[in-house]
């Protein structure tokens, strides 16, 4: 009684596993023309993930599962290279560790962000990707087998640099070329810029002329602290892509070659729910997602009937646990 008891256990925890249940999982790729070394930085109180830095050469990708209750960020950093003493550090979105793991210590800034809180409110998983803290690589978030009437891609796909002021732009260290775009906040650290003191709400801080760049750039991404109405997306039960440079020839000019492909999703305003996403494949119907363009409909779908599996395993436990008392 007792090995059966324990196997039932064991075939809830695999069956939790493979429904996806007890976690998500994160596909990190690099479609840019130049190495990124992405970073993961875990929200307070949240338990760090294994692995908090790692390097993507140009084509490659990487799968990272978290717990359902997880929060934190993504972001690339670029121009990395260690010195003569084996210390670690990047031009752009360097987490100051010295090392290729960030080991707990976040982005500093300019760095595009990509944010989750998994299994938030109403059990949604609620991301955006940032340029609160500025700019440096294109990255856009798709969501994978997920439902919901706001399910769907964000992101920034140009390059920000081409459009960035002067008083913004972060140069290389030879000084030749811009490779990221600061915020206001972080070139001026003006209260107004910063949403701070006597403008730390959404009724006193308002979009700035800079924010607009970043806002006309990518009409999906966070440009200022309080721009929320067209930044957040909320999932339920997805997994995430996230793809840096995610148009052909995008790229920072810290590349051999900067963006001239200009027609992205990107450039036109979020769709309404009941839109269709003709680029990416992605059709609306009702509440439900599916991709034309993935298999994540098949891990929808198998999601659901683990859920099913899940609880016909807890069934089966309660009526052996009542015949045997």
């Amino acid at each position: 009684m007792d090995q059966l008891t324990a196997l039932l256990f064991s075939l809830l925890t695999f069956q939790l596993s493979f429904s996806g249940v007890i976690s998500t999982t994160f596909t990190i790729e690099n479609k840019c023309d130049y190495t990124v070394w992405p970073g993961i930085l875990s929200n307070a109180g949240v338990a760090p993930l294994p692995i908090t830095g790692f390097v993507l050469q140009t084509g490659e990708s990487k799968t990272i599962t978290a717990p359902t209750s997880w929060g934190g960020r993504f972001w690339g950093r670029t121009l990395c290279s260690q010195d003569s003493t084996g210390k670690f550090s990047c031009v752009t979105g360097d987490c100051g560790s010295g090392k290729l793991e960030c080991g707990g210590s976040g982005a500093k800034p300019p760095a595009t962000l990509a944010e989750f809180t998994l299994d938030g409110a109403g059990g949604l998983d609620f991301f955006d990707v940032s340029l609160v803290d500025g700019y440096n690589v294109p990255m856009l978030v798709k969501p994978e087998g997920g439902t919901g009437q706001n399910c769907t891609s964000t992101g920034c796909e140009g390059d920000v640099n081409d459009a960035c002021p002067s008083e913004l732009r972060v140069m290389s260290t030879d000084g030749r070329e811009g490779v990221a775009c600061k915020s206001a906040c972080e070139a001026f650290g003006s209260p107004e810029y910063c949403c701070s003191g006597a403008f730390g709400s959404p009724d006193t801080c308002k979009p700035s002329s800079y924010s607009h760049i970043f806002k006309t750039a990518c009409p999906r991404a966070y440009s200022y602290a309080y721009d929320d109405h067209t930044s957040t997306f909320t999932c339920a039960s997805a997994d995430y892509t996230i793809t840096f440079c995610p148009l052909p020839n995008t790229s920072q000019k810290s590349s051999q070659g900067q963006n001239t492909n200009s027609d992205n999703d990107n450039n036109n305003p979020p769709p309404s729910p009941s839109s269709t996403e003709a680029s990416s494949g992605m059709v609306y119907d009702g509440a439900f997602v599916v991709s034309k363009a993935s298999p994540s409909t098949c891990t929808h779908v198998l999601r659901s009937k683990g859920i099913v599996g899940v609880i016909s395993i807890m069934v089966a436990i309660w009526q052996l646990t009542c015949s045997s008392a």
